[in-house]
């Protein structure tokens, strides 16, 4: 059976995301150690201490993401973190920094330690060197994977394999993307936070709604339309006289529809996506997923595809579906 890990950005999520039928929550400290760092997310030791203490009590396992990159000269709030969650008794740490992984494996061999999907590991040669050096028992695959290019991957390395099956799409590049940091000065890859709420401005010009951020305007939308959340992957660009998606459209991830496929290729686990989202879209998500899981025909209570963003749908990678 496919193990259905579920995001808690919140206490209250958390325990939504177990009540619906989460077997594992991932969650992060209210700090830059975690790639969703915004305001009113994430949790502080006390915290982190009672959520470690009531997914123990239902049976379900908690991992901590510490998934951003250390600054150069001062590695302390991420050695800190990783001291944090061995002491809570977490059941693994989601790691992408290598010098991480090698404090972790250095300080707490029996510690588990996952690969976060923000080190980019694509092909089993660089699965197999974070296997072999630094005893990472699963990976966080990249979402630019087929299904049969994941089925090969999860053979020839051996290392359990979490794909994304609900949730943003991004631009495929985990880990490697810069368009925040360059019109916001913090950087999703050390800060935490892609388009930090504190750089957002909505203004209105005419008959139009302007998403802004920091001095760029990103979208221009009609008042009738919906104006999505300022980041930069998914803004429409002039371009040779045309305004158009360039990188991305906003559109959620979702292989609903092919979960024994995912599951006939060897992946261990489903990663839905979202800690940034509200208590009520994790238990509507999770608890769809989990029926479909458990085979369960239960009528939803809301579409999932007006869940997701931009109320569409895509297979993304896992069919090549996208342009």
């Amino acid at each position: 059976m496919l193990e259905l890990v579920c995001p808690a950005g919140t206490s209250a999520a958390l325990q939504a995301a177990i009540k619906a039928g989460a077997d594992s929550v991932y969650c992060g400290f209210r700090d830059a150690t975690n790639a969703r760092n915004y305001p009113g997310l994430n949790f502080d030791d006390e915290e982190m201490e009672n959520a470690v203490s009531f997914t123990h009590a239902h049976g379900r396992k908690i991992f901590i993401a510490i998934n951003t990159f250390a600054r150069a000269g001062n590695p302390q709030p991420w050695h800190r973190a990783i001291d944090r969650a061995a002491a809570l008794g977490v059941d693994a740490i989601i790691l992408a920094d290598i010098g991480l992984l090698d404090y972790a494996k250095r300080h707490y061999p029996d510690l588990r330690r996952h690969l976060s999907v923000q080190a980019a590991a694509s092909n089993a040669l660089s699965i197999a060197f974070y296997r072999d050096v630094y005893d990472v028992k699963r990976v966080v695959l990249p979402r630019v994977l087929d299904v049969p290019e994941i089925a090969a991957l999860t053979k020839e390395t051996g290392v359990e394999t979490e794909v994304f099956c609900f949730g943003s799409v991004g631009t495929m590049s985990e880990g490697r993307c810069f368009l925040s940091s360059f019109m916001t000065g913090l950087s999703p890859s050390c800060d935490g936070v892609c388009a930090p709420a504190s750089h957002v401005r909505y203004k209105e010009e005419g008959d139009s709604i302007l998403s802004c951020l920091g001095d760029v305007t990103l979208n221009r939308f009609a008042r009738h339309e919906n104006a999505a959340y300022p980041t930069p992957c998914k803004g429409r660009y002039v371009t040779r006289g045309q305004a158009s998606y360039l990188f991305e459209e906003p559109v959620g991830w979702n292989a609903i529809e092919i979960l024994k496929q995912l599951q006939k290729a060897g992946v261990t686990a489903l990663k839905i996506e979202g800690r940034q989202r509200s208590k009520a879209y994790v238990a509507q998500v999770v608890s769809q997923f989990r029926a479909a899981l458990d085979g369960q025909k239960t009528p939803a209570s809301k579409p999932l595809h007006e869940l997701a963003e931009g109320s569409r749908q895509t297979l993304g990678a896992y069919q090549k579906g996208w342009r």
